[in-house]
């Protein structure tokens, strides 16, 4: 009996296919007019997609090596009150280090940097400011931050230096400071004293956002230790991943690894969205509209699958009624109609993300360069924007976008598949070919 009820069935599943498939290759040109505005959809929905994702990967690159990193561990109050006293002791600066060098953790980091980060007064003969004094070991720092890249003069920080500052365009110009010149920095040290040191600029950066380029000036580690009594401690560690889907792993793996600290509320553990919310917020605002656009693209598609579909049904009365007096159900008629419209929007949409991928790949995989309308040193939520925006193509987005093609097919085949299945079939019989 198991075979007889399994046969029959199998039969039915193929004449329904058959006849789907013989309806979509009678009517070739209606066929083939959809199917080219899906697959041009499909084109356009993965290069805007895989632009989008790369252009909010270099945002994101750009955001976390100028504050930082991916992932940030830092004492909990620190990034409220900005104090030297909230600072990571020596231990769990060791321990964070220790965890991020782990086998199959390591082979995630591109670089970690140690900071101490105070609040300062800057003055020189000219006048003083408000600066930020990052205090950073210069190696690591180098392949942490791209300010070691924006040299406009003299040279970034070296292990051996000890009183030497790398200062901004802008606090160059506010105190009148050139190579060799000399300023003088004071904050709250360890004691809650103040105290002050003599520095002299060994370089002049230019960054482009005008914030880090009038108040931020990097020092060795080294310094900021004697200077401000704080040795070896700092204020976070900040790491660099290969890219932001690793953030999870990585931060879970630091969580467990400082699961003591953490219980005694000693040091936290966030990713670069907590640590940077306004670049999070633009990143999601940017995403929606592009959801927005391509959600009303692909619903003028599906109108045009349910046209095509429904006239196909509309036209097709008097072989719907046959097929059911021949012995097929209403729900088998329907499924005719419903499998017409996946099989349409299925190889179209499979062609037209092939399509996509491959063209944007060929043409733009070195990036495209939007510089004439962007220009030079565009800056967005506090980051500079790389003129050049080079596409990235991740494996779960194409999976993601397919399925949204199929799903909007579905969703535009079931009210003719509804037609199809409500054919009377006395009704349909007065129907001319």
């Amino acid at each position: 009996m198991t075979q007889t009820s399994t046969r029959p069935r199998s039969l039915h599943g193929r004449t329904i296919l058959v006849l789907a498939m013989r309806n979509l290759r009678r009517q070739l040109r209606r066929t083939m007019l959809t199917a080219a505005v899906m697959v041009i959809g499909g084109a356009l929905l993965i290069f805007a997609f895989a632009l989008s994702d790369g252009t909010h990967e270099q945002w994101i690159d750009s955001g976390i090596r100028t504050s930082t990193g991916h992932i940030t561990i830092e004492q909990p109050d620190f990034r409220r009150s900005r104090k030297l006293e909230d600072r990571l002791m020596t231990d769990v600066r060791g321990k964070a280090e220790q965890a991020l060098a782990a086998p199959g953790i390591a082979a995630q980091v591109v670089a970690v940097s140690s900071r101490l980060s105070v609040s300062a007064l800057a003055s020189s003969a000219q006048g003083a400011r408000p600066v930020q004094v990052q205090a950073v070991d210069p190696v690591a720092e180098a392949r942490f931050s791209t300010l070691d890249d924006q040299l406009v003069e003299g040279r970034y920080l070296e292990t051996d230096d000890r009183l030497a500052a790398y200062v901004g365009v802008g606090l160059a110009s506010s105190l009148d400071l050139r190579l060799g010149s000399r300023l003088v920095v004071q904050a709250q040290d360890a004691d809650k004293e103040i105290a002050a040191q003599l520095l002299r600029v060994v370089g002049i950066f230019r960054n482009g956002v005008p914030e880090v380029d009038q108040s931020v000036v990097h020092i060795p580690l080294q310094t900021a230790g004697e200077w401000l009594g704080s040795e070896h401690d700092v204020t976070n560690v900040g790491v660099v991943l290969k890219d932001s889907t690793a953030v999870a792993p990585v931060s879970a793996h630091l969580e467990q690894a400082l699961a003591d600290p953490i219980g005694r509320g000693d040091v936290r553990v966030m990713g670069w969205r907590e640590a940077n919310p306004a670049l999070a917020a633009a990143i999601a605002i940017d995403s929606f509209g592009n959801y927005l656009v391509f959600g009303i693209l692909f619903i003028i598609i599906a109108f045009g699958i349910v046209n095509t579909v429904l006239m196909s049904v509309l036209h097709r009365h008097r072989e719907f009624g046959v097929l059911q007096a021949l012995g097929l159900t209403p729900g088998q008629t329907g499924t005719i109609v419903l499998v017409e419209g996946l099989t349409l929007t299925a190889v179209s949409g499979f062609v037209g993300v092939t399509l996509g991928y491959l063209a944007t790949w060929y043409f733009f995989g070195d990036g495209l360069d939007m510089a004439a309308l962007m220009g030079e040193d565009m800056t967005f939520s506090g980051v500079v924007i790389d003129p050049v925006m080079v596409p990235q193509f991740y494996p779960v987005r194409v999976g993601q976008i397919l399925a949204f093609i199929l799903a909007i097919g579905a969703v535009a085949s079931v009210y003719p598949a509804l037609r199809a299945a409500r054919i009377d079939i006395a009704e349909s019989m007065k129907f001319e070919r």
